[in-house]
């Protein structure tokens, strides 16, 4: 036997020395074999599974002319650049976990529920660990039913729904799921930091203390650039995912072509530059806009700027991760925040497991939030709104996790988010497009903190991960 099995034979062997005391009725011609069988199946230290992961980028642009979402009722005449589905799929060998981000801009909660049931059903695939994002860019087709959209604008969804283009997405999202599945492979896992000025308070308070669309300088932001970085086991890249909060506006309404706004122009530029698809996840952007918002054309909101304002920070950021790991853990958990819902507020039909009234009568939404750990120094949360920037930031502030990263849009849309300070000062987010009221952001920053201090950091502490420096 080699030093190394010796070694770990010993210890067994005297432990159990009591299982070979002389004189037993057992041939002593056999006793070799039954020591070496009982140290084959007790006493050689297992490996830990090989932590696996795969990428995959469909294309989701459409043939055919679409109605876009994010500004008035008007229809695509063309594409200025692609859009696609971009998937990754991790594996630690006991829990697999999928991240999607696809170029649109939002879509109801029940679109979620029916793709991941279709998951569920077919492949066995548990939607809590999916997560579904979208990049928030305005100029890309709606997809499924508008949901609490619809309740909210109800002038822009009076047309027919192109149920062909949905089916067609649908069915590209989960063939490239199964797809990443199939395609698992060894792989080592970094996380880092970054910065951009990218983007700015768009919460524009008048001397009446009135908000509107615009630019605050002074308002509250979020400039963090929070980066999973995913290589293949020989050191080569296989995938980025960066997280970063921007509302996909810098193109108008009168814009008309298909295009993945800022978030695809920077996802597309920093592909070319580092060899490997780029998950672009939307952070808390509720309200935040691009430093150049609602433009007419690319060339007038310097849409290629965006290559250098965020682009380059985050290869900056990803040229600062130099260490990766092959041990990796996941877990994921999921609550559900109930909270109370705006008097005399409508709700969507398809949306009838999101809410619910309770004995006293007062309406409640029903707001699922989810969470990932990766080892015992990332932790994300996700909510299917659009939050404010202030209560990701408090959150991570207070996390007991070095990296803590939200993620935007996700699973879903219900709409803004706004903190309780900002309510007394109205404007688009408060009054037209919110269902809750002023306590939500308060209840769920306390929720998350919580969950993260109690759920989160309760778990096993894994193996010290081996680092490649």
């Amino acid at each position: 036997m080699n030093n190394k099995l010796t070694r770990s034979i010993k210890p067994c062997l005297k432990h159990h020395r009591g299982l070979f005391r002389t004189g037993q009725s057992v041939s002593g011609a056999l006793i070799p074999l039954l020591i070496l069988i009982f140290v084959m199946l007790f006493c050689v230290p297992v490996s830990r599974a090989q932590f696996r992961a795969a990428m995959v980028k469909v294309d989701i642009s459409p043939a055919e002319s679409q109605y876009l979402v994010g500004y008035g009722e008007r229809k695509s005449t063309g594409i200025h650049d692609r859009i696609y589905h971009r998937i990754v799929a991790l594996d630690d060998g006991k829990t697999q976990f999928y991240i999607i981000s696809s170029d649109i801009c939002l879509y109801s909660p029940s679109e979620y529920d029916k793709v991941t049931d279709k998951l569920q059903k077919l492949y066995g695939i548990n939607p809590l660990n999916v997560w579904w994002t979208v990049t928030h860019t305005h100029s890309a087709p709606e997809v499924g039913p508008p949901g609490i959209y619809g309740v909210y604008m109800g002038e822009r969804a009076k047309h027919v729904i192109d149920t062909a283009y949905t089916s067609l997405f649908e069915q590209k999202l989960i063939d490239g799921v199964i797809s990443a599945r199939k395609n698992l492979a060894p792989a080592r896992l970094g996380v880092g930091w970054g910065f951009s000025q990218a983007n700015i308070n768009r919460r524009a308070i008048d001397t009446n203390g009135r908000a509107s669309l615009g630019m605050n300088p002074d308002g509250a932001v979020d400039r963090r650039i929070g980066l999973l970085r995913i290589d293949k086991q020989d050191g080569s890249p296989l995938a980025l995912i960066a997280n970063y909060p921007i509302h996909g506006t810098v193109l108008g309404p009168q814009f008309l072509e298909i295009s993945g706004d800022a978030p695809g122009i920077v996802s597309e530029y920093v592909e070319r530059k580092i060899g490997a698809p780029v998950l672009f996840i939307n952070g808390a952007a509720g309200n935040l806009a691009p430093l150049y918002s609602v433009y007419p054309t690319p060339g007038a909101g310097h849409l290629n700027q965006f290559r250098v304002l965020l682009g380059d920070k985050i290869l900056d950021a990803n040229r600062k991760i130099t260490a990766t790991n092959d041990t990796i853990k996941l877990f994921s958990g999921a609550m559900t925040l109930e909270t109370p819902r705006k008097p005399g507020l409508a709700w969507s039909s398809d949306m009838g497991k999101y809410t619910n009234t309770t004995k006293a009568g007062v309406n409640m939404v029903r707001l699922p939030v989810r969470f990932l750990k990766i080892n015992e120094d990332v932790a994300i949360w996700s909510a299917p709104i659009e939050l404010f920037c202030e209560v990701a930031n408090e959150v991570r502030e207070r996390s007991p996790f070095p990296y803590t990263f939200y993620f935007g849009y996700t699973n879903g849309w219900f709409g803004y988010m706004p903190t309780a300070a900002e309510w007394p000062h109205g404007g688009y987010e408060v009054e037209t497009v919110s269902p809750f009221t002023p306590s939500a952001a308060k209840e769920l920053t306390e929720s998350v903190v919580s969950y993260l201090h109690a759920e989160m950091q309760a778990r096993p502490v894994p193996l010290k991960p081996r680092q490649r420096k």
